[in-house]
C-alpha cells in the first residue's frame, strides 16, 4: 500500500502480516509501520468490506483507550489543576482506595482490583456513574499501594471520572477536543462510525465464526471504549515517538514513557509508565499499549529512540498463537538501518560555556564536561564514581539534570572574584579542576598538608 520502504523490506513485512492472519486464524487484520512520524508501510489481510480503504476501517482498540485518558490527566497536571501525588479522594471522593494517589492509578500500582464486582463489564451493558460509585464501595482494594503492578480497569474508570470532574466536560469530549482534534485523528471515536469491522469469536477447533455483541461500557468506558483505524493509530504511534503536535510538552511525554514500575518481577521485561505499557524486547525498550475487547484485538508499540512504531488491529476475540513471527523492528534494522546524522560544526560557542569544558573532579573521581547544542552540558564518566548526566539551561550559570544520578538536581557554576569558574556544585557535590584542590572549598575540609609532594 505504501512504497516508502524498499521492496525487500515490504515483502518481509507483508509475509509477516500474512502469516499472522493465516496462522492466527484472524478474520481480518490491518497493520502498519511508522517511521519518522509517518506511516511508511501498511497491509490488510483477510475478509474485508469491498470498496473500503482498510486504513480508514474502524476496529475497537480496547485498553489503548487508557493511553488517551492518561494524556488528558497529564494535561490537567501541566495546567496546575491536578497533582499526581494527590490522593484520588481529592478529585473523586467516596472510593475504598481514597488514599491511593493519581500516579498509583496511572501506573496500576494502587493495589486496586482489576474489575468491578458483579457482571463482566466488557460483556454487559455499562453501568452509569451512580452505579459505578456504588460498586466502588465493594471489595475493590486488594493490597497496599505501591507494592506491585496489578492491572486495574477500575483505576482508569476513576481516572476518566477525574478528567470529567476537573474539566467540567465528559472524558471523551475532553479527549476529542484536546487530543484527537489537534492530532487530526478524525476516525477515533467513542462509538463506532461506519465503516467499521464486525467483531468475531473464532472456534478453537473449527473454522467457524460467532459474532460478538458490542456493548457500550458506560462509566467503565475510559478503560476500553474507543474505536480507531490504523491510519489514526499510526498518528498515535508518531505522538508516542515524539511528534506531540502541541498536545503535550515533550518533557511530559518523556515522563509518561519513563519506567515507573516493573510488571514482571522475574524477567524485568515489562513495566508501566504513566498510562502506558513498557516492554523490553530484543534489546529495545518499547512503549505503547495493547487492547482487547470481545471481538477485537489491537496493539501499538513504539521504539522512541528510532522514532519507529508498529500498529495492528484485528477483529477476533482471541487470535491463535503464531510461532517464529519476525520482529518488524528487526526487519527494518536489517533491511534499512538508520544512518547516523552527519556531524556539523557549530558556528561558535559562548566563551562562558567553553570555559566549563574539560576535566572536573569530585574527590578523586573524574568526569568531563562537554557543550551540547542549545547550551546544554553533558557530564561524562571518566573514572571512579562520577556518573554521566545531561543538563539543560535553567538560568544564569545554572542547569537542571535530565538523567542519571543527577536527574532533577541543579548544576551551579561558582565563580571566583575575577569571574572565572572556581568549581561546580551539583546538588551539593563539589567538582574542582584538580582532585581535592583548592582545599578551602571541599566540604568538611581536607588534610592541611595536602597531597604529599617533594
Amino acid at each position: 500500500m505504501n512504497t516508502a520502504l524498499l521492496p525487500m523490506t515490504q515483502r518481509r513485512l507483508d509475509r509477516r502480516a500474512a502469516t499472522l492472519q493465516a496462522e492466527g486464524r484472524i478474520p481480518s487484520l490491518v497493520t502498519g509501520l511508522v517511521r519518522d512520524c509517518g506511516l511508511v508501510w501498511s497491509a490488510a489481510r483477510g475478509t474485508l468490506p469491498a470498496g473500503v480503504d482498510p486504513l480508514a476501517l474502524q476496529y475497537r482498540i480496547g485498553s489503548i483507550t487508557k493511553t488517551f485518558v492518561a494524556v488528558a490527566v497529564l494535561q490537567l497536571r501541566d495546567a496546575g489543576k491536578v497533582r499526581l501525588t494527590d490522593p484520588i479522594e481529592t478529585y473523586v471522593p467516596g472510593t475504598l482506595f481514597a488514599d491511593r494517589t493519581v500516579a498509583h492509578l496511572l501506573t496500576h500500582t494502587g493495589g486496586i482490583a482489576a474489575e468491578l464486582p458483579g457482571s463482566w463489564w466488557e460483556r454487559a451493558p455499562g453501568v452509569d456513574r451512580e452505579d459505578l460509585h456504588t460498586a466502588l464501595g465493594q471489595g475493590t482494594v486488594l493490597d497496599r499501594p505501591g507494592r506491585h503492578v496489578h492491572y486495574s480497569n477500575i483505576a482508569f474508570a476513576v481516572l476518566g471520572e477525574l478528567v470529567s470532574r476537573v474539566s467540567g466536560r465528559a472524558w471523551d469530549e475532553v479527549i476529542d477536543q484536546q487530543v484527537l482534534a489537534p492530532l487530526q485523528m478524525q476516525r477515533t471515536t467513542a462509538l463506532p462510525q461506519s465503516p467499521f469491522a464486525a467483531g468475531y469469536a473464532v472456534h478453537p477447533y473449527a473454522d467457524v465464526l460467532l459474532p460478538e455483541k458490542v456493548q457500550d461500557t458506560g462509566a467503565m468506558a475510559p478503560a476500553g471504549q474507543l474505536w480507531s483505524t490504523v491510519a489514526d493509530l499510526g498518528r498515535w504511534a508518531a505522538f508516542l515517538a515524539g511528534d506531540t503536535g502541541g498536545v503535550l510538552d515533550s518533557d511530559t511525554l518523556a515522563e509518561m514513557c519513563e519506567p515507573a514500575a516493573v510488571a514482571d518481577d522475574v524477567e524485568f521485561s515489562s513495566g508501566r509508565g504513566l498510562g502506558v505499557q513498557l516492554y523490553r524486547e530484543n534489546g529495545r525498550r518499547l512503549v505503547g499499549h495493547g487492547g482487547s475487547m470481545p471481538g477485537f484485538q489491537a496493539g501499538v508499540r513504539v521504539h522512541r529512540e528510532s522514532a519507529t512504531g508498529i500498529v495492528v488491529v484485528m477483529n477476533c476475540t482471541t487470535p491463535g498463537k503464531v510461532a517464529d513471527l519476525e520482529d518488524p523492528f528487526d526487519v527494518l534494522e536489517e533491511c534499512e538501518p538508520r544512518l547516523p546524522e552527519p556531524w556539523v560544526a557549530q558556528p561558535s560557542v559562548p566563551a562562558s560555556l567553553l570555559e566549563l569544558t574539560g576535566s572536573w573532579f569530585w574527590g578523586t573521581s573524574e568526569g568531563t564536561v562537554r557543550v551540547l547544542e542549545q547550551g546544554w552540558l553533558k557530564l561524562e564518566h571518566v573514572s571512579g564514581m562520577t556518573t554521566t548526566s545531561r543538563f539543560r539551561p535553567a538560568g544564569t550559570d545554572t542547569w537542571t539534570g535530565l538523567d542519571g544520578y543527577f536527574r532533577g538536581e541543579t548544576l551551579r557554576v561558582v565563580r571566583a572574584g575575577d569571574g572565572t569558574a572556581e568549581h561546580l556544585d551539583i546538588g551539593t557535590f563539589v567538582f574542582t579542576r584538580r582532585p581535592y584542590q583548592p582545599g578551602e572549598i571541599i566540604p568538611g575540609g581536607m588534610d592541611d598538608g595536602g597531597w604529599p609532594t617533594t
